[in-house]
């Protein structure tokens, strides 16, 4: 399973909010952190979430062991299994 953490503060709810709208996808919380999961690739559209690239950038706080990010640019982040 493909897991993205990213911490739960106010600029970083529209990550999670987006991420959420696919329906393949499961936004939940552990601890300070939303756990955005999917048994496939994770995909969050920049453009959609709002951020700005400061934000954007530094709103992953890791991702599960058995994932790994395969792009993290200014158009999308996609994080998918090993």
């Amino acid at each position: 399973m493909t897991v993205l953490y990213v911490l739960d503060v106010p600029e970083n709810t529209s990550v999670a909010k987006v991420a959420a709208e696919d329906p393949a996808v499961t936004v939940g919380r552990i601890g300070p952190y939303f756990a955005i999961s999917s048994d496939g690739a994770v995909v969050v559209d920049r453009r959609s979430t709002d951020c700005r690239h400061a934000v954007w950038y530094s709103a992953v706080a890791g991702v599960s062991r058995d994932a790994h990010i395969t792009q993290h640019d200014k158009d999308a982040l996609r994080v998918e299994p090993v």
